[in-house]
């Protein structure tokens, strides 16, 4: 066959199928408008109604954001935003290319019609779009609630033909259209995904309760925090009358008052910043007494992670005698560290990321500290597992942090054993453009400059001399090597236990 007329003939051919549907979505249509049903005159004006201008899905969303729940608090938030740009798309751009009259709504009983009927092209179905994209969006943060988001589009998608707004092909269309921004934006920004990994229950250790607080000497800074120190010495002799208080003077030795407080102690317990704590943790491990922590600092990362975010649940775990052990590393044998340590800038691009994200949102203040990172901070050359690297990032945890990438922000068990090891490689060639993008795109934890473990032990050598390494917000010495290794379940520590 001559190849103009095979051209031809496939042309004809799309149009035959293109007709085909066309045909079959006006007889569905027409069956569904012509259904009577008292159900659907009732409910499907109703419900069209509410997902109007998406009255319905911010109400959605707000409700989610009300819970305490992480996930479906991030779940409204990338589904108003999968909405909102997917609205934007729909109405102003793909109805603009696509341009299909409304169906015949004579048809329709009177009691189901759209009290408004849009006249505005009918593909795809902007009400559609929105659903899916709303739905797609919560998700992709907590599937079981998608789930019944996903329920609910799919009848907002019925009821805009049973309305006689759309034809079905204009509402797949929409979900269609939705569902992709959404899934595109989880590529530029990946969703949350909790770790599901089989782990050993906590390691409670038997301890007597202390109902008033006997036999509990806390050392803490009044001052610490901006003033925290202060009310938590406040609320804690309240409530634990029975409790000694060792307030630390400017000038005190902290590792000496601890020392002294736990050569009389039955627990040592101790407020202040993370630096602090660790320091306590120290002095815990070596005279073998169980550590509580009071929320005295600035971010008290430990006590958050341990479920000691106030003093009311440090008091309720030493009233109620809940105790279990948590991991400690341990640097060159003799430091102590309870949350993290690193070196080069990662404490300035933390500190400039955290300043940025509550004008610009977390991922462009990550982006834009990143790159600002990279470009002022200076390289630091290290030797470890027989390889040498430049790095401006390096990042070493106590236990596994969530989640992948240089923005992890918690952890969901303290005694897994490990410590959580991530470095950039900022030598090779374009390595910043590259680790931006990368970062940007959501794709930085599969970039070959980004290096990621979870090992019981660590350690690293300096190339060039001497480098300062930070731990716990705390500045250390200046170290040619450096040896982390885990100490397993080694720190009793008052928290609260389900």
């Amino acid at each position: 066959m001559h190849p103009l007329r095979r051209r031809v003939n496939r042309h004809r051919g799309i149009r035959q199928i293109g007709a085909g549907l066309g045909t079959l979505d006006r007889e569905v249509y027409e069956a569904i408008a012509e259904s009577p049903s008292p159900l659907l005159d009732r409910f499907m004006p109703r419900l069209t109604a509410a997902a109007d201008h998406s009255k319905l899905w911010f109400a959605i969303a707000a409700a989610l954001a009300a819970t305490r729940q992480p996930s479906l608090q991030r779940g409204a938030g990338r589904g108003v935003a999968s909405l909102a740009v997917t609205s934007l798309v729909a109405n102003q751009i793909a109805k603009r290319v696509w341009k299909r009259p409304r169906p015949e709504w004579s048809a329709v009983p009177v009691l189901r019609r759209s009290r408004h009927m849009p006249t505005s092209n009918s593909l795809p179905s902007g009400h559609s779009a929105s659903a899916a994209a709303f739905a797609v969006g919560v998700g992709l943060e907590n599937a079981p609630v998608g789930l019944g988001m996903a329920l609910l589009a799919g009848m907002v998608g019925v009821s805009r033909v049973a309305t006689g707004a759309h034809y079905p092909g204009d509402v797949l269309a929409g979900f269609g259209l939705g569902a992709a921004i959404a899934v595109a934006g989880a590529r530029i920004v990946p969703p949350i995904v909790e770790a599901r990994v089989p782990v050993a229950d906590p390691l409670r250790i038997p301890t007597i309760k202390r109902p008033d607080g006997a036999g509990v000497v806390l050392v803490i800074n009044p001052a610490s925090g901006s003033g925290t120190g202060a009310r938590v010495i406040e609320e804690a002799r309240e409530a634990l009358p029975r409790m000694e208080i060792v307030e630390l003077e400017k000038d005190d030795d902290v590792v000496e008052v601890l020392s002294s407080a736990a050569e009389r102690a039955e627990v040592l317990a101790v407020g202040g910043g993370d630096g602090t704590v660790a320091a306590a943790a120290g002095v815990a491990l070596a005279a073998e007494r169980p550590l509580a922590v009071f929320p005295g600092g600035t971010f008290n990362h430990f006590a958050k992670d341990i479920g000691c975010e106030t003093v009311a649940r440090t008091v309720e775990a030493i009233r109620e005698g809940s105790v279990a052990c948590v991991d400690v590393l341990r640097l060159n044998e003799t430091g102590t560290v309870i949350n993290t340590a690193s070196i080069g800038a990662y404490p300035a691009f933390v500190q400039q990321r955290e300043k940025l994200e509550h004008r610009i949102g977390k991922p462009l203040a990550g982006i834009y500290s990143m790159f600002h990172t990279l470009r002022r901070g200076k390289p630091v050359r290290i030797s470890y597992d027989n390889k040498v690297l430049q790095t401006s990032l390096f990042f070493l945890g106590n236990s596994s942090y969530l989640p992948s990438g240089f923005a992890p922000s918690r952890r969901l068990r303290m005694d897994d054993g490990l410590m959580d090891v991530r470095i950039l490689e900022t030598e090779k060639r374009f390595s910043t453009l590259r680790i931006v993008t990368s970062l940007a795109l959501g794709r930085l934890v599969r970039s070959p400059l980004y290096h990621e473990l979870r090992v019981p032990e660590f350690s690293f050598r300096a190339v060039d001399g001497p480098t300062l390494l930070a731990h716990d917000g705390e500045l250390a010495d200046e170290l040619d090597e450096a040896t982390f290794s885990v100490r397993y379940r080694a720190l009793p520590v008052f928290r609260p236990l389900a």
